[in-house]
């Protein structure tokens, strides 16, 4: 028997897959506990239609992500820290501060965890910190670290 699977089943297939499986393992299993229907002519179109309106609302994403990601390229963040003699600064900048930084001076709101920093920034000076904004799209914001006045 054919059956679409609606979750993903251990050893045999990811959501919206098409697998091949016993009758009595599709009756007793996977209709009854509702983590697969049977693969007939309406259920084969829904999946299509289901699977189309994924890829629009993924390539919208995308295209989303992509504008950001001109926006945060041309912009610059300032960021402050306090410094002790000679320059040296007392604390670090994380990226917590940096999407702070960002919503409050440019207005876009950045996820803190998708702000990639190797290392915290303990310096004064500017930096370009990758952004991962989409699994495809990456942008460098510019961020100057000042010193508090």
């Amino acid at each position: 028997m054919k059956v679409i699977l609606l979750q993903d089943v251990k050893s045999l297939g990811k959501k919206g897959d098409i697998v091949e499986v016993n009758d009595g393992y599709a009756r007793n299993f996977l209709l009854k506990t509702k983590k697969g229907v049977e693969a007939n002519n309406k259920n084969m179109n829904d999946l299509k239609l289901h699977k189309a309106n994924q890829d629009k609302i993924a390539q919208e994403q995308l295209e989303a992500a992509r504008e950001l990601g001109k926006k945060l390229e041309e912009s610059k963040v300032t960021v402050s820290i306090k410094t002790g003699e000679g320059g040296r600064a007392f604390g670090s900048v994380s990226s917590k501060e940096i999407a702070a930084a960002a919503q409050e001076q440019l207005g876009l709101d950045i996820d803190k965890k998708k702000v990639q920093l190797k290392e915290q920034l303990k310096s004064l000076g500017t930096f370009h910190v990758p952004v991962k904004l989409h699994p495809k799209v990456t942008a460098e914001l510019t961020v100057n670290v000042t010193e508090e006045a």
